[in-house]
């Protein structure tokens, strides 16, 4: 996106034409003997049977600058785990694969829950929070990227964008959101453009311009998977294990950290990934159980800031979201007709009505149990309910690897 607009309360930095990645990567080899650079590759089995994988791993092993890489891996049987282990061995830095669904970490899970710790189902909140325990644990690397491994059009400057702003001792963020064009023949990104933001800017009608949401609706892509942050953010922020996992990350790191240290990247010119069905049918999977999960962290996160989120407050939200929804659906339409891209109208309007429906649903969900909360405990206070939790990770996660 060819501009210089800083939007809102969070640093932007821009993709200005064709990086220098010569220079970025010569640069980020340096920062890494300060700061040493962890990735994290959240990832199933099924993704190292589709064609995105096998080029993203042929672009990170180019890579001349990570200090190690932490493959995290949930719904993986021991073959497809041994299978994995052998995919991965290309990579020419330290690599280590988590077997989330494993005897070993098994057993640490249940350790956690015998101390009312609990982590929740398998999913990537909880194999990115393992990751991050096993990173943490090392002791070595400062700074940790992460992004998903079913990016279609990957390349090694998306990675070297993500990590720049947190890696530089002269710039100097503490968290980096990355953002992207969702754009083919089409306008792609529905969650985004048809809920989350009309949403944001809805309850702004209702309640004021609240810092929380101003902060939220400064994020260009604020669902973006793509996210670089220091270790020591690592230790203190919680995750949750269900789908509103974007939202809630940066509504901790927005209690965490000062807004001056958190910053967003433009990654890439275009960005193309697997697409959800919408799933208007079944709250419980694709875009609608996603939006749902959305809307609960968003209520969730106002209360906690001392919004009242009251049903009369979510009727009214109901139809003001509705309303902005469908005039956000014009300026889209009219937007792809300069740019002659396929627009399909009946079926964006589709899509706001059954993501109206997931408010309603997220609305009585949280007023039945406001105190509900899918957050997965720091590793601060893991760390305190058992002392030595670290090195038992780290300890299995060896074991598997040998």
């Amino acid at each position: 996106m060819a501009d210089f607009y800083q939007t809102g309360v969070v640093t932007t930095f821009h993709r200005f034409g064709q990086a220098d990645l010569e220079r970025m990567e010569r640069e980020l080899t340096e920062f890494n003997r300060h700061r040493p650079i962890a990735l994290v590759l959240p990832a199933t089995y099924s993704e190292l049977e589709a064609p995105a994988l096998p080029n993203i791993v042929k672009e990170i092993a180019r890579v001349p600058y990570l200090n190690e890489i932490v493959v995290t891996m949930g719904r993986t049987n021991q073959e497809q785990f041994e299978k994995a282990k052998e995919f991965f061995s290309v990579f020419p830095h330290r690599t280590r694969i988590i077997w989330n669904t494993g005897p070993g970490i098994g057993k640490l899970y249940e350790l956690l829950a015998k101390n009312d710790l609990h982590v929740g189902e398998d999913g990537k909140g909880r194999s990115c929070w393992t990751a991050y325990g096993y990173i943490l644990a090392r002791e070595e690397s400062k700074v940790i990227a992460l992004h998903d491994c079913d990016i279609v059009n990957y390349s090694r400057e998306l990675l070297g964008r993500l990590c720049y702003p947190v890696a530089s001792p002269n710039v100097d963020y503490a968290f980096c959101k990355g953002y992207y064009a969702r754009v083919t023949d089409r306008m792609h990104g529905r969650v985004t453009r048809l809920f989350v933001t009309p949403l944001l800017r809805s309850l702004q009608k209702l309640l004021g311009y609240l810092p929380l949401l101003v902060y939220l609706d400064s994020f260009r892509y604020p669902l973006a998977g793509e996210f670089s942050m220091s270790s020591d953010l690592a230790r203190i922020n919680r995750i949750p294990g269900d789908w509103g996992i974007e939202v809630e990350t940066l509504a901790e790191v927005y209690r965490n950290v000062s807004q001056r240290r958190i910053c967003q990247v433009d990654l890439c010119e275009t960005y193309e990934h697997k697409h959800q069905p919408l799933s208007a049918e079944n709250p419980k999977t694709g875009l609608m159980k996603m939006s749902i999960d959305i809307a609960k962290a968003v209520f969730r996160n106002l209360a906690i800031e001392g919004a009242c989120v009251s049903e009369s407050i979510l009727n009214t939200l109901v139809i003001n979201y509705l309303r902005t929804a469908q005039d956000t659906i014009k300026r889209y339409n009219d937007d792809a007709a300069l740019n002659g891209l396929f627009f399909d109208r009946h079926q964006e309007t589709i899509t706001v009505e059954a993501f109206t429906q997931a408010i309603q649903i997220a609305g009585r969900e949280f007023l039945e149990n406001p105190l509900y909360s899918p957050l997965i405990p720091n590793w601060n206070r893991v760390t305190s309910a058992i002392p030595d939790f670290l090195k038992q990770l780290y300890d299995v996660v060896e074991e598997e690897n040998r």
